[in-house]
């Protein structure tokens, strides 16, 4: 039992550690490709860091590295993180963020100087897609992609609320400054960059969105057992009574992360074939709800 324990945490921190320089890797090899080619400012401190060295270049002539940049803005989320959300969670984040910053500075032009010729808003929805996709990839990891990313799972994790619309709302704002300093194309265009990858985001990482299981069934103690079993939330079990058939049932109210749906629905099939489920959206949540720790 303890060898398997030992293996499975192995197994456990391997999968992180890919998972996290994976992240890191393709979005160094983003900004140094379609965000450079494109011009783009992509918001969150990933754009505050590019915006600030267009910045310190343009009007001070300094040439300031990303990696220095980067660092700094990330210090104080990380830190908030370290206390509030998880030791293992911040220091995967940290990697994430250290190895992107040295690949963004360092990585060989010979893998991000291919896109000589580009259309911009190409670069902006391919630049969008490949930043979701870094983002996710960390977020599977249980680890951030530093900055924003580091508030939005912190009001997640709080308030059991999908963030990252609030956190596009930041980032046009970041983005109207870029646009008074150096051009409205551009900014439009970066604008174009994170819509891309908020809406993908949303697709490729579901784990921070809830939703209600109403379901009618004979078998209401055993899909409940079965609920708590597999996703570790509650149900509210509601008598009813069934216009259709004139009989009584049982009406079953959970709420479930987005992630679970599938492995829930199967579930209770297999119990009450004859269960009627309907899921919706949450859109917000109040109470107690049971988030899988970071750590």
């Amino acid at each position: 039992m303890k060898n398997n324990f030992l293996q499975n945490q192995v197994l456990q921190t391997a999968r992180r550690l890919f998972l996290v320089l994976a992240g890191a890797v393709l979005m160094a090899f983003n900004i140094n490709t379609f965000v450079n080619a494109g011009g783009l400012l992509p918001g969150g401190f990933m754009g505050l860091t590019l915006l600030l060295q267009e910045i310190f270049s343009h009007y001070w002539q300094l040439t300031v590295s990303f990696s220095v940049i980067y660092y700094i803005l990330n210090a104080v989320p990380a830190a908030f993180c370290f206390i509030f959300i998880g030791k293992k969670f911040t220091l995967y984040s940290i990697l994430m963020v250290f190895v992107c910053g040295i690949l963004t500075d360092w990585m060989p032009s010979m893998f991000t100087s291919f896109l000589t010729t580009h259309d911009i808003l190409l670069s902006s929805v391919f630049g969008g897609l490949l930043n979701a996709l870094a983002i996710s990839l960390c977020l599977h990891a249980d680890a951030a992609s530093g900055g924003t990313d580091f508030i939005a799972i912190f009001i997640s994790e709080k308030y059991h609320k999908d963030a990252w619309n609030y956190i596009f709302g930041v980032n046009c704002v970041i983005l109207a400054a870029a646009g008074i300093l150096f051009g409205l194309d551009r900014a439009l265009y970066s604008i174009i960059f994170q819509f891309t990858t908020t809406m993908s985001l949303k697709v490729l990482y579901k784990n921070y969105q809830q939703r209600t299981l109403l379901i009618i069934t004979n078998k209401p103690d055993d899909i409940s057992k079965m609920i708590s079993h597999l996703a570790n939330h509650g149900a509210t079990l509601i008598d009813c009574f069934g216009s259709y058939e004139k009989d009584n049932r049982t009406l079953l109210y959970s709420v479930v992360t987005a992630t679970q749906i599938k492995k829930l629905i199967p579930a209770i099939k297999q119990i009450d074939p004859e269960a009627f489920i309907n899921v919706l959206k949450t859109y917000q949540l109040n109470g107690r709800f049971y988030q899988r720790p970071k750590d």
